[in-house]
């Protein structure tokens, strides 16, 4: 267990109750295809849209690389009838997912580093990491760690945080650096840094889509929410004054994340990748229209 695994997992544990305070049960963005949609209407159409891309169905064995409260792997079950296996390194986060009802079959929620699963050879049809491939260290490894777990054809569907080809220096000393170091992440990769990795572990890659204007609302109702409750939850200030307290730099990182996303250096990626078949071309078809 390394130091990036400790600091992620610490991060999250630490941080939980704020966690479901500001985003709920689904920690990351949601995705407005439909810009009259609510916050919680967004999120879960960003799940529906990673199922989609992912081809998840009744039965599908569906890999959750970073499965956060387990919110999306219920969703899956409910919804389509998947097998969800997830993974996630905060005890906190687990714990609260072995807790929750689901109306399905019953995702598995495993305390662990995906890069140290033992799941077999090709036992997976789909392989998900939404926000999560970041925190992993090294992330490329997790190319190859899904090319191993993944069947001939399986997909990969990744929702990847992004720095700009060419962030200017200011930007990157101000915004992209301390988010990385803040929000403990491993890097911020390019797309072309994805693209490569994804070569490299033998996936081929059917679509890297830049939808950063279909999620980033997310941070102006995040800020709003904090802000909410700073006035409002004790706790939260007592936290903010609190010089003990080594998290409490991430509020910055939230106002951070807003500027940057704004300013379009830090990017939302929409990677779908599949491991080729052996004996067969494959039809490669679009992503969903109203992504495009």
């Amino acid at each position: 267990m390394h130091e990036s695994h400790d600091a992620v997992a610490g991060h999250y544990d630490h941080l939980d109750r704020f966690y479901r305070q500001l985003w709920g049960e689904h920690v990351h963005h949601g995705l407005w295809t439909d810009a009259s949609a609510s916050s919680t209407e967004a999120v879960q159409e960003l799940v529906h849209q990673v199922a989609h891309s992912a081809r998840i169905e009744d039965g599908t064995r569906v890999c959750d690389i970073g499965c956060g409260y387990g919110a999306p792997a219920r969703l899956w079950a409910a919804a389509y009838g998947a097998n969800v296996t997830g993974f996630t390194v905060s005890e906190a986060q687990a714990t609260f997912a072995h807790q929750q009802p689901v109306d399905g079959p019953a995702p598995e929620y495993r305390l662990q580093d995906f890069l140290e699963n033992d799941l077999p050879d090709a036992s997976m049809d789909a392989a998900v990491a939404v926000e999560s491939l970041t925190h992993i260290h090294p992330p490329s490894d997790v190319f190859t760690e899904v090319a191993r777990i993944l069947r001939p054809g399986g997909r990969f569907v990744a929702c990847v945080w992004m720095a700009s080809p060419s962030p200017p220096q200011w930007a990157r000393r101000y915004l992209l650096d301390p988010i990385q170091t803040e929000g403990r992440l491993s890097t911020l990769p390019t797309d072309a840094r994805l693209r490569h990795w994804a070569a490299r572990a033998g996936l081929t890659i059917e679509r890297l889509d830049d939808v950063t204007p279909l999620v980033r609302r997310t941070w102006s109702i995040v800020l709003q929410r904090f802000l909410g409750a700073v006035f409002t939850d004790p706790a939260v200030l007592r936290t903010l004054l609190d010089p003990s307290e080594s998290e409490r730099v991430f509020a910055r990182t939230l106002l951070r994340i807003w500027i940057a996303q704004w300013m379009g250096v830090l990017r939302y990626g929409w990677l779908v990748a599949r491991k080729p078949q052996s004996s067969r071309n494959h039809r490669v078809e679009p992503l969903v229209r109203r992504l495009q």
